[in-house]
């Protein structure tokens, strides 16, 4: 592989799952437990489709194949999607919601910091704006898994019982493959082992905050979303997701 195929892939990856945790976000519309925490929700949302559009369309400019962004949106077909495995998983109840967003922020932040600092212009610009915007995030997240995890007996409970729902997927935030090293070497990705010690760090101190326990870091999971090896989860949110402009793939506004 070249860079450029290599960038592709990876651009993917951060514009899928950016889309994937900001529709589930907004599955919660309606059915929040608070309307001020409706609110939020679907503004953390609306950043991550937002940036999830700014990765996208890079992605399509370099495939160059008269695809735009809303095409790699909602045109490809499951195998084709290089979101995390984190993120297509069901909402489940508040605290797994909740749980699976700080992971996802913590890991989020680290990387865009990083690649803010890219040497690609275009992913340093995007990722300097971005990273405004996920701070907020991880800073909501953390302090609600706090508030779960250090709150009522039912609260803790609950926070116990997201934590093996969602953690075995997090060994896609700490391990990198062959593709993501070649473009860390050309200096456009950050060190993987560096974000990973980062997230770890504030998995860690948050958990410890909720008096959460920190499990072992997971080290195997047989799927690969970096493969398009997907949950049964993920062919359903699209579905649902997709069905509106494959139906009417005409359609204008």
């Amino acid at each position: 592989m070249n860079n450029k195929t290599d960038l592709i892939e990876y651009l993917l990856r951060l514009g899928d799952s950016a889309l994937i945790q900001g529709q589930r976000l907004c599955q919660w519309c309606g059915k929040a437990p608070a309307l001020e925490e409706e609110l939020a929700l679907m503004n953390v949302g609306l950043d991550l489709v937002g940036q999830a559009r700014n990765w996208l369309e890079y992605a399509a400019e370099l495939l160059g194949d008269d695809r735009d962004a809303d095409h790699l949106a909602f045109r490809r077909d499951e195998r084709a999607y290089r979101n995390l495995l984190l993120v297509e998983q069901p909402n489940g109840d508040y605290a797994v919601t909740i749980l699976k967003q700080f992971l996802y922020d913590a890991w989020h932040l680290e990387v865009l910091k990083g690649l803010s600092q890219s040497s690609d212009e275009r992913i340093a610009g995007i990722a300097a704006k971005a990273v405004k915007e996920v701070t907020y995030h991880l800073r909501r997240s953390g302090e609600w898994v706090e508030r779960l995890g250090d709150g009522t007996e039912e609260s803790h409970k609950r926070m116990l019982a997201a934590i093996p729902e969602v953690w075995r997927f997090t060994v896609e935030l700490i391990a990198a493959d062959d593709s993501e090293q070649r473009l860390c070497e050309a200096g456009i990705t950050p060190d993987i082992a560096t974000v990973a010690a980062a997230w770890q760090a504030t998995v860690n101190k948050i958990f410890a905050s909720a008096t959460l326990p920190v499990p072992a870091a997971p080290s195997y999971f047989y799927l690969n979303a970096r493969k398009g090896l997907h949950t049964e989860h993920l062919g359903i949110l699209l579905a649902e997701m997709q069905f509106l402009p494959r139906a009417y793939p005409d359609a204008t506004w």
